[in-house]
């Protein structure tokens, strides 16, 4: 199920916020997942973040007010992270991964969370679509 290949993908972001060092994916983390094409889309997912970390920082950094990005909870930021992942390098649509995203804030972030993913994504979205 995408949903919980999201998940998966979304706790590998969040540990490669706190962990520094070259990453290799563990088959035994994604064997919960039980279709090759999930396994495959998680992987897609975290490899894509790997790739362009750099520029997903910067993007969400321009559209933080009042916040630096090492301030940011780093649940809501991992969360970010996935959505715009999704969105920019595997064509997910918006309303999509912002969906999913919103729901894991639900599950692993803040009562406020939710509104504040949601606020950042919109203003970087509505920016890349002026």
């Amino acid at each position: 199920m995408r949903t919980f290949a999201r998940e998966l993908a979304f706790q590998l972001i969040f540990e490669r916020l706190f962990v520094k060092n070259e990453y290799t994916f563990d088959e035994e983390f994604f064997s919960s997942l039980k279709k090759e094409e999930d396994k495959e889309f998680a992987k897609t997912i975290v490899s894509e973040f790997d790739k362009n970390k750099d520029e997903l920082s910067s993007l969400i950094s321009s559209h933080l007010i009042g916040y630096e990005i090492d301030r940011v909870y780093k649940i809501d930021l991992a969360l970010m992270y996935e959505a715009l992942t999704e969105i920019f390098y595997l064509a997910t649509p918006p309303q999509v991964a912002v969906n999913e995203v919103l729901e894991l804030s639900k599950r692993y972030s803040t009562i406020k969370s939710s509104k504040f993913i949601n606020g950042v994504i919109s203003s970087i979205l509505k920016d890349r679509n002026n």
